[in-house]
């Protein structure tokens, strides 16, 4: 086992006051908001340095992973990022003045457009994953690799359960 955290001291305090609760939810989650506040911050400390915020990364990392060449529309794209529509033409509109991405008719669909990377920033986003998993993986650097992909099966199933009673 690992030395105490903050968390142990919170759900310590609540031991003390209140015996009668099961804080071991309180435990999981605490840590897990925890863990996901300082990579999200570490994360956008790396992008900023490619001029980028998360937000960005996010939009440039779903065109270069999943729209191929031909790009893909903004309603796909917001759907894909689980975005508002005027939350994401803020974010094109951003990456479209910086080079990063251009929007143009769809061939296939006058009246549609398709959001497509340009040159820049293909390789933008080449580099700030590059670097971005750098970080993450800097992050998980003292776990043993058995113990961590422990905690990615134990994360998944986290995850299958939260997603599975999130909406009760």
């Amino acid at each position: 086992m690992t030395q105490a955290d903050g968390v142990d001291t919170i759900v310590g305090q609540w031991a003390r006051e209140r015996p009668d609760l099961d804080t071991r939810a309180m435990a999981v989650f605490g840590r897990i908001y925890r863990a996901a506040r300082l990579a999200g911050d570490a994360q956008e400390r790396c992008y900023a340095a490619f001029g980028i915020t998360r937000a960005d990364f996010d939009v440039l990392a779903t065109l270069r992973r999943a729209a191929g060449p031909e790009g893909m529309s903004p309603g796909r794209l917001t759907s894909a990022l689980m975005l508002t529509s005027g939350g994401m033409t803020g974010r094109l509109d951003r990456l479209e003045r910086a080079g990063h991405l251009v929007r143009a008719p769809d061939p296939a669909d006058r009246r549609a457009l398709l959001v497509r990377l340009t040159g820049s920033g293909r390789a933008l986003i080449d580099e700030a994953v590059t670097a971005g998993l750098a970080v993450q993986q800097r992050m998980l650097s003292g776990l043993p690799a058995g113990r961590l992909r422990e905690a990615e099966d134990l994360l998944r199933e986290l995850l299958s359960s939260v997603e599975r009673h999130a909406e009760d």
